[in-house]
């Protein structure tokens, strides 16, 4: 110390240089704000985050992933042309900026934040994408554009990119799952789809940027910080705030959380319990310890839907049952008397008479009964909502709450029933739904659903090499080359 240094300075220069050190996030704050207790809970699950990327997954589960990212990939391609998009693109355009991250089907890039929001808002543009009945949630929307996003930015591989979305959907459908999800749905007005996908997005991509189990631990603070969503969702017409909602704002915010916390953000060590906890806040009566059961055991990704209609998850098994009737039986429109479709009262209030027609059940299943399948196009043909013959068919289906039915929650079920005109009673009771873990799409049954979905916006030949790239992960160098793909030339 220099003769003419008085003391108290020294100690106020001293003070002046660990507060510039931490707020770049370097050793003396990241310390202090460490001292803080953790519990069992958290320190299971912040540490098995930060391993995720270098843990090999069995091979059914790594399977499993490449089917849920390709859906995924195809959800976001085909929802590119619908309401939604067009306002997620537009939202883009003029936030006016810039940068390297893929906007998936179009021809311009975006900052990553922006990216995950609009892809987020594509893959559930539709009622494509896949869902997790247990957590009631959407994993794959918000959780593969919120790790693509990251993926480009720090230049990973395809085994990183794949482990990464695998942890999201362990993390994210386990928040939710620990609040008994559909009860806590039913009677707190709060979107469990939202929060679900909040922390599955921070989760996918704090692994994709390679953190640490504390500051794993952060980011799971600043997630819950944004963890919202509300259900009045059910009100929108027109399926773009369902689609922020459920897939762009948690996507954006998930990303936020990570790329915060990589970029020196502290926070606190454990935000699920201590003082004026997430749970506190959220589910008072919420299982802490379903955060970590079963973890690398029980793979989410394996038990979350693909689904095979375009279609809301509610008109799912009805339409697997009249499909399975129609295989059976062929039938004239016109000879069709009635119709009752029972599914559970959970599901009913979801479907019954909306204005959207790919979560209509009446209309879907009049569509059906005349079009003899359910197509991704006849899905999301407003104008056939007012079509005379249509309607007229529409009239003829009743839906039917079922107690029985209700009993079988979170499973989705249904009996469909049609009468014929001669008297003839033709029924088939769906407890599986196809695209489920117990009634699974097998990988050929996934490749032709997305290349219907995605070649008539990317076109064959890149649809070809996108669904070739998926599904060879493991040799995948940079998930660069693969979002270059999803990108109009």
């Amino acid at each position: 110390m220099s003769p003419r240094t008085n003391p108290m300075q020294a100690s106020r220069r001293a003070l002046l240089r660990g507060a510039a050190a931490a707020i770049l996030g370097t050793a003396p704050l990241r310390a202090l704000a460490a001292t803080g207790t953790i519990s069992p809970v958290m320190a299971k699950l912040s540490a098995y985050m930060a391993e995720a990327g270098d843990r090999a997954l069995p091979d059914a589960v790594v399977e499993a992933a490449k089917h849920h990212i390709l859906d995924t990939f195809a959800a976001m391609v085909s929802g590119s042309g619908l309401l939604p998009a067009k306002a997620a693109y537009n939202f883009a355009a003029s936030y006016g900026g810039s940068g390297e991250a893929t906007l998936v089907a179009a021809k311009t890039t975006a900052d990553p934040l922006v990216a995950a929001l609009v892809n987020g808002m594509l893959a559930h543009s539709d009622e494509t994408d896949d869902s997790n009945e247990f957590s009631q949630s959407h994993p794959g929307a918000p959780i593969v554009p919120a790790a693509l996003a990251a993926a480009e930015k720090f230049g990973i591989d395809g085994t990183r990119f794949l482990r990464a979305v695998t942890l999201g959907y362990d993390v994210g459908p386990r928040v939710t799952l620990s609040f008994d999800a559909i009860p806590f749905r039913n009677t707190s007005h709060k979107s469990t789809h939202a929060i679900a996908g909040t922390f599955g997005a921070a989760a996918a991509a704090a692994c994709a940027a390679g953190l640490d189990a504390q500051r794993m631990r952060w980011v799971l603070d600043y997630a819950a910080q944004q963890s919202s969503g509300i259900g009045a969702w059910t009100r929108d017409t027109q399926h773009i705030e369902k689609s922020f909602v459920f897939a762009g704002m948690p996507a954006r915010s998930g990303l936020t959380a990570a790329l915060m916390v990589k970029a020196g953000c502290t926070g606190i060590d454990d935000i699920f319990s201590g003082a004026d906890n997430y749970f506190l806040a959220y589910a008072p009566d919420a299982r802490l310890d379903e955060l970590t059961a079963e973890l690398g055991a029980r793979y989410e990704i394996a038990r979350t839907n693909i689904k095979k209609w375009t279609v809301g998850s509610p008109i799912q098994a009805p339409l697997d049952a009249l499909s399975n009737i129609l295989q059976r039986r062929r039938i004239d429109p016109e000879a069709v008397t009635s119709v009752a479709v029972r599914v559970a009262h959970t599901e009913a209030r979801v479907v019954d008479n909306r204005d959207m027609p790919d979560i209509c059940l009446q209309h879907m299943v009049a569509i059906m009964l005349l079009d003899g399948t359910a197509s991704f196009q006849a899905a999301h043909d407003k104008d056939r909502m007012v079509d005379p013959t249509v309607l007229r068919l529409r009239t003829k289906v009743r839906l039917i709450p079922s107690d029985e039915l209700e009993r079988l929650e979170p499973a989705r079920a249904a009996i469909v029933e049609i009468v014929l005109n001669d008297g003839t009673v033709l029924t088939d009771k769906v407890l599986a739904v196809r695209g489920t873990a117990d009634n699974p799409m097998p990988r050929a049954e996934v490749i032709t659903k997305c290349r219907d979905l995605m070649a008539p916006v990317l076109g064959a030949d890149k649809t070809s090499r996108l669904i070739e790239a998926v599904l060879a992960l493991e040799t995948v160098g940079t998930m660069r080359d693969v979002a270059a793909l999803l990108r109009l030339s």
